[in-house]
């Protein structure tokens, strides 16, 4: 069942939907019970500025989202669908069905165990929530996870993948590829500078306004797709299902391999149980570890069951998914022309994929600081993101395939201390949600 996958892919899986599975039914679905509430928190019903922290409730969802809603949900789909087929999609969906109880879990710690650094500026993440939440005993186990997060928050996808769009819409010459490549990286690199040495309030704030737009652009387009396609989508949703327990249309029926090829592609789409979110979370100005647990566990909901779902109903809606020689953007961008006219497709796809790499790119740069930061201090922390500037750089004129094969097993590691230190405080947020939602009964 699971032939030709690595250990480490197994823990993964073991980890992020295992471990998604218990929370979820430890928490009694709590999560999914107070969506409602989650929405109010989020409009700023609950905002108090003098809270703690630098970010809204809304503006570290937006900065959290900014860095899920990426280049995974247009380029990670594909690869998904061109690696694993069409069943992909649907352990993608269980994926981040469970995941939205992990994030509740994990962004819920990250404001109860936050830490401060030595300038005493407040600081959130797996790292802070084991040596705060489980003592300086677990150390190691903190600084495991903030090794591997200098690994897998790296810009290499994001970069990779948005000069491989730009070189295939303007048709670059095969001969002259990567000197375009490069050229479009070190312009990335400039432009992604201007923001993020801006420090975390301002990268909240263009994120804040990046979200919105983004997404309504992308949904219009994915929209008018199905529109079109709209005949096949009963089709699509049976394909989806009857793939996901067979995978015969890529795998030659190796289902573990497909299960593990959607739980890491959905990995990198939501980052749920990865420990990235909890990161930017943790920096929200609350006083209330469950009212960010509920903001946060919307972002796999907006980010995988939406935005991933629409993208693969797009690719599959164009059928050449079938015999397409290559995967990633390119796969995505060929589908949307194929199904729009005029090249209209080429167009607003690539408006998209400028939004949301930016906005990923723009935000992945605080994971990793935040990481260096912990492991020495904020001031050697702020060096990260020259490393993080030269990485979007070296990774435009990388090879796709060992792009994907770093940040995955980036992402795998990182997961490990994540889950593991959830799983042992998870009674802390069973027992802090239940007063909470009694103390709200009364308000």
């Amino acid at each position: 069942m699971f032939a030709n996958t690595s250990t480490l892919e197994i823990i993964q899986l073991l980890l992020l939907i295992g471990g998604g599975c218990f929370l979820l039914i430890y928490s009694k679905i709590i999560p999914f019970r107070y969506v409602g509430h989650a929405i109010n928190i989020l409009r700023g019903k609950y905002d108090k500025h003098n809270s703690p922290g630098d970010l809204s409730h809304y503006e570290a969802l937006s900065s959290a989202i900014a860095a899920t809603v990426g280049m995974g949900n247009i380029s990670g789909v594909a690869i998904a669908i061109a690696t694993g087929g069409p069943g992909a999609i649907f352990w993608m969906w269980v994926s981040a069905f469970v995941g939205m109880a992990t994030k509740f879990f994990t962004c819920t710690l990250s404001i109860m165990y936050r830490g401060k650094d030595e300038e005493g500026n407040v600081k959130g993440g797996p790292m802070y929530v084991i040596t705060e939440g489980l003592g300086k005993k677990w150390k190691p186990l903190a600084v495991f996870f903030a090794l591997a997060g200098l690994i897998g928050t790296l810009p290499a996808f994001q970069a990779n993948q948005l000069t491989q769009t730009l070189v295939d819409v303007f048709q670059v010459n095969e001969s002259n590829t990567r000197t375009a490549k490069l050229l479009l990286g070190i312009s990335i690199a400039i432009i992604t500078s201007l923001v993020i040495f801006g420090g975390i309030k301002r990268i909240g704030k263009v994120a804040g306004k990046l979200v919105p737009i983004m997404v309504v652009i992308y949904l219009i387009t994915v929209a008018s797709i199905l529109l079109i396609k709209a005949g096949d989508i009963p089709q699509i949703f049976s394909l989806i299902f009857t793939d996901a327990f067979s995978g015969n249309a890529v795998m030659g029926g190796a289902l573990g391999a497909l299960i593990i090829t959607g739980v890491k592609r959905a990995a990198f789409s939501n980052e749920a149980g990865i420990g990235t979110a909890p990161m930017m979370h943790g920096t929200a100005k609350t006083n209330e570890p469950i009212r960010e647990g509920l903001v946060a566990m919307l972002g796999p909901a907006i980010d995988t069951l939406l935005v991933c779902t629409l993208t693969a109903l797009a690719i599959l809606a164009s059928g050449i998914w079938k015999n397409f020689d290559g995967n990633g953007i390119s796969l995505t961008l060929s589908s949307f022309d194929a199904v729009l006219p005029y090249g209209l497709g080429s167009v607003i796809l690539t408006i998209c994929v400028l939004i949301f790499a930016f906005s990923t790119l723009f935000t992945y740069s605080f994971y990793g600081y935040s990481c260096l930061s912990f492991l020495t201090s904020s001031k050697i922390g702020k060096y990260y993101n020259y490393v993080y500037i030269a990485t979007i750089i070296i990774a435009s004129i990388t090879e796709l395939k060992f792009v994907i094969s770093i940040i995955d097993s980036g992402y795998a590691l990182m997961a490990i201390p994540t889950v593991i230190s959830t799983l042992i405080l998870a009674p802390k947020v069973k027992r802090a949600a239940k007063d909470y939602f009694q103390r709200l009964k009364t308000e």
